[in-house]
C-alpha cells in the first residue's frame, strides 16, 4: 500500500439524537419536519484527516472527545452523518475483542467464521489456522464452545485472529494489555511486527507512553474536533500542557474525565507513565552535559491494592548493550506511595549527571516490593547523547579532592 492513502475523512460529522422519553423518538419520526423533540449530540464535527499507508498514528484526548466514534467510523460499525469517508485496504480492529463470536460455536468454528468476515478465503484460513491457535494458547479448548472459555481465553483467541489475517490497516483501542503478562507481551510484539512491516496502524490510548513509543504521528481530539495533528512527542506534550493548565473546580472535573480511574487487574501491576526530562526538556533523544545536566525520570504505575506496594528501578545502558549503572527504590530504601486504586507516581533525579561522553539508553522496571519479580518494564525509552568538557576517559566521573604540596 506504499504511496497510497489508507484512510481519508473529508468533513466528517457524526451526531446522535438523544431523547428524554421513548415516545419522543416516535414523535421525531412523524413530526420532526416541524419540531425537534430531542437534543443533538455531536460526537464528531466537521473532521478532516488523511492517513497515508504505512503511517502509525496515535489518537489522544479526554473521554467523550470523539476517539471511539472516529475508530468506529473507520472500521465501519457506524456510518457518518455527513461527509465522506474512504478506507483502502483490508482492515482488522481490536476494539471490543471477541464481539463477533458466537458463544455456542467452538473456537475452531469461530476462527473460520471471524476470519471470513475479515476477508480471508477458506484456503487462507486453513493455511493460518495452526498459527492462530498456537499464538492464542487455547490448546485443547479450541474444539469446545467459546461459552465455556474464561474471559482471558476469549480475548486471546479474538486477538490472535485479528492479527493473523495480515491486515493492511490495524485499528487498536487500548488492546495492548489483553490477557496475562506473557500474552500481553506477545500481543505488543505482534503489533510492533506489523508496524515494522509497514502496515497502517491507528492506535487510541490513554497511555501517553505507549503513544510516543508506538507512533510517529498523533492526533489530539477534543469535543469532536481535531485540536492538534503532528509528531507524536509534540502532540503528547501539547496535550499534557492542556491538561495541566486546567484549574478550579471546572478544570478538576475535566481532568477527571480526561484521566479515568485506572485499576490494576488482580495480582498484577503495570507502568502507566514514563517521562524523562533533561534540564526541563523532554524528548526521545536528549543532549546531556556531563557533570552539569540534571536528569529527572517520572514513573507512573498502578498495581493491585491487595499486593504489597511495588518498587521501581532504572538502568543506563551503554552503546554496546552493557549495563553502566542503575538505581532502584528498594535498594535505596525508598517506599513508594499509591492511592486506594493502586495508582502511584515517583520521580528520581540525577543532578550533575556523572556519566562521561557517549551514547546511553534508559531502561525502566516496575518490580515487586523486594526488587526481584519484574511486573513490567520499558527498554530503550530515551537515548542520552552525553558530551563533556575536558579529557577524562572511561564512563563515569568520580567525586574527588586533590591536595598538592612541595616535596
Amino acid at each position: 500500500m506504499t504511496g497510497r492513502t489508507a484512510i481519508q475523512l473529508q468533513q466528517i460529522s457524526k451526531y446522535y439524537d438523544l431523547y428524554a422519553h421513548p415516545q419522543d423518538r416516535l414523535k421525531q419520526m412523524l413530526l420532526g419536519r416541524w419540531r425537534q423533540y430531542g437534543n443533538r449530540f455531536w460526537a464528531l464535527h466537521d473532521t478532516s484527516l488523511q492517513i497515508e499507508a504505512g503511517e502509525v498514528v496515535g489518537l489522544v484526548g479526554r473521554n467523550g472527545a470523539g476517539k471511539s466514534t472516529l475508530l468506529q467510523l473507520v472500521v465501519g460499525t457506524v456510518t457518518p452523518s455527513t461527509g465522506k469517508l474512504d478506507v483502502n485496504g483490508r482492515i482488522a480492529a481490536l476494539l471490543e475483542l471477541g464481539a463477533g463470536f458466537s458463544p455456542e460455536f467452538t473456537g475452531r468454528e469461530n476462527i473460520f467464521m471471524n476470519a471470513a468476515i475479515l476477508g480471508l478465503g477458506q484456503d487462507e484460513i486453513r493455511a493460518r489456522y495452526d498459527d492462530i491457535v498456537a499464538f492464542s494458547g487455547i490448546g485443547e479448548f479450541i474444539d469446545r464452545p467459546v461459552r465455556t472459555y474464561s474471559s482471558g481465553m476469549y480475548v486471546r483467541l479474538a486477538f490472535s485472529i485479528a492479527v493473523h489475517v495480515e491486515p493492511e490497516i490495524l485499528v487498536v483501542d487500548e488492546a495492548l494489555s489483553v490477557g496475562d503478562g506473557v500474552f500481553a507481551r506477545k500481543s505488543f510484539d505482534r503489533i510492533m511486527e506489523l508496524r515494522d512491516k509497514g502496515k497502517t496502524i491507528l492506535f487510541c490510548s490513554h497511555s501517553m507512553y505507549h503513544v510516543e513509543a508506538l507512533c510517529e504521528r498523533a492526533i489530539w481530539l477534543d469535543r469532536g474536533q481535531v485540536m492538534y495533528d503532528g509528531p507524536a512527542p509534540k502532540v503528547v506534550n501539547e496535550y499534557g500542557i492542556f491538561l495541566a493548565s486546567q484549574s478550579g473546580e471546572h478544570a478538576a472535573a475535566a481532568a477527571d474525565a480526561a484521566a479515568p480511574v485506572i485499576v490494576a487487574e488482580p495480582g498484577k501491576a503495570r507502568l502507566t507513565r514514563v517521562e524523562v526530562t533533561v534540564d526541563g526538556r523532554r524528548g526521545k533523544t536528549q543532549a546531556v552535559q556531563s557533570s552539569e545536566s540534571t536528569i529527572a525520570i517520572r514513573i507512573g504505575f498502578v498495581s493491585d491494592p491487595a499486593l504489597p506496594c511495588p518498587s521501581v528501578a532504572v538502568g543506563f545502558i551503554g552503546a554496546h548493550g552493557a549495563p553502566v549503572t542503575s538505581a532502584g527504590s528498594q535498594n535505596d530504601g525508598v517506599t513508594l506511595q499509591r492511592d486506594a486504586n493502586g495508582a502511584g507516581e515517583v520521580v528520581v533525579e540525577f543532578p550533575a549527571f556523572a556519566l562521561l561522553k557517549g551514547t546511553y539508553s534508559l531502561n525502566v522496571f516496575l518490580m515487586c516490593e523486594r526488587g526481584l519479580l519484574i511486573y513490567d518494564h520499558v527498554e530503550g525509552h530515551t537515548t542520552l547523547e552525553v558530551s563533556q568538557h575536558g579529557l577524562e576517559q572511561g564512563v563515569v566521573t568520580l567525586p574527588r579532592n586533590w591536595s598538592a604540596a612541595p616535596a
